[in-house]
């Protein structure tokens, strides 16, 4: 799976602060393209993140659910943003998450860098459905799985 650079750089970042997510629950590190068919970007997960004290303590992995939106953050909402250019707006986007099918395949474990991919599988009547995967630092697939999301006000975004 393969996502084209966008031309304009000037975008990525607002996109990323038009993501309707803050600190402690924001998994997005940067953004590293955005296209009509898709978006890629990276999340380095930190030690001290909150959900490490409590899933598997003396050998803290990320949970999966935590892996899961990670990929929906950049290679779904992200992308939503991006296509409806809801980026523009003065308030977070109003792009939802709503369902997934999930592949687990590797662990990540604290101060792991992951790479998220994604390609648009459709757009229309305000849903977005994508085909999305996560590398990590050696280029393995750690998770990979088809995730959707929709707006949550069609008539002003979409």
């Amino acid at each position: 799976m393969e996502v084209k650079k966008i031309n304009d750089v000037d975008l990525l970042l607002p996109v990323k602060l038009a993501l309707p997510y803050r600190k402690p629950f924001l998994f997005v590190d940067e953004f590293l393209s955005l296209t009509e068919d898709g978006a890629s970007g990276s999340y380095t997960f930190r030690e001290d993140e909150f959900f490490y004290a409590g899933h598997f303590p003396d050998r803290p992995v990320t949970p999966g659910v935590i892996l899961t939106e990670t990929m929906a953050q950049i290679g779904l909402v992200g992308l939503g943003i991006f296509l409806t250019k809801a980026y523009l707006q003065e308030a977070v986007a109003p792009f939802a998450f709503t369902d997934s099918t999930v592949d687990y395949l590797l662990p990540v474990f604290p101060g792991e860098k992951v790479l998220v991919r994604s390609e648009k599988v459709y757009f229309r009547f305000g849903k977005l459905r994508c085909k999305v995967e996560m590398l990590n630092a050696k280029q393995e697939v750690v998770c990979r799985g088809t995730l959707s999301g929709m707006i949550l006000n069609p008539g002003k975004h979409g």
